[in-house]
């Protein structure tokens, strides 16, 4: 079995840094490449994008060096199988609150007898051996929720699970908090811990959604595995006021 991208970059490095696309764009994935990262999200829970979006940008990312993660707002099989057949090398499946939800999200990966995927791969380079599909298939399970938290070791014990990744911002706001206090508050803090205890006692990956640099590198001294940085339109505002910045 040939590794993903992104498993290959998981299994060599220390921390893998990704970018993260919102909307409908032809250059964002490659600069993100061009730029060092090793891997990029695209949002299918907040962003403006639907799975056909993703289709195309996965197509154009089959030569291009980076990872390819896909953000789903639910355990629904459809969509999960969908992008997974388009060749996203990882899943990360939003609002995780139970060890079923969680098994719902692996199943969706997996063809009978062990789940509920249909098979129809869109990739010829992905082959056409089932088990290699599933095999490909990284499942992060978010936990941003008081829930989530509080059923992190029974979601941890789930088989075929790849990782846990942090919501900071839904996170901070399920235990009381407003979003802008998800790096300040000692609660939310404490609760980001706790999630990244638990993946490594499972020994599963533990990523999470940073946003900015300073609160990235504290999550990597941390020993967090898979970091998100800015989106694109992030990485676009900051640049675009650089330059102008510089010119004035």
């Amino acid at each position: 079995m040939t590794a993903s991208r992104l498993q290959q970059a998981l299994a060599t490095k220390e921390q893998v840094w990704g970018g993260w696309v919102v909307g409908p764009t032809i250059i964002g994935p490659e600069e993100f490449a061009a730029a060092g990262y090793d891997y990029v999200g695209f949002d299918l829970q907040h962003g403006y994008l639907d799975d056909a979006d993703v289709a195309l940008l996965l197509r154009r990312l089959e030569h291009v060096p980076i990872g390819t993660a896909v953000r789903l707002p639910s355990v629904d099989p459809a969509p999960i199988g969908r992008v997974l057949d388009a060749g996203a090398d990882a899943v990360i499946v939003a609002m995780v609150e139970s060890a079923e939800q969680a098994a719902a999200a692996v199943a969706a990966t997996r063809y009978p007898p062990a789940g509920v995927r249909s098979y129809g791969p869109l990739r010829a380079a992905l082959g056409r051996e089932p088990a290699e599909h599933e095999a490909r298939a990284t499942v992060l399970a978010m936990i941003e929720t008081a829930r989530g938290l509080a059923a992190l070791d029974e979601i941890c014990g789930v088989p075929g699970l790849s990782g846990l990744y942090v919501g900071p911002a839904d996170l901070a706001i399920s235990l009381g908090h407003s979003p802008a206090q998800a790096w300040t508050a000692p609660a939310v803090l404490d609760a980001i811990t706790r999630v990244h205890a638990a993946a490594a006692t499972a020994g599963l990956i533990a990523g999470i959604h940073a946003g900015a640099g300073p609160q990235a590198k504290t999550m990597a001294q941390a020993g967090f595995q898979m970091i998100t940085l800015a989106s694109e339109s992030q990485a676009l505002r900051r640049g675009a006021a650089d330059y102008l910045r510089e010119a004035q």
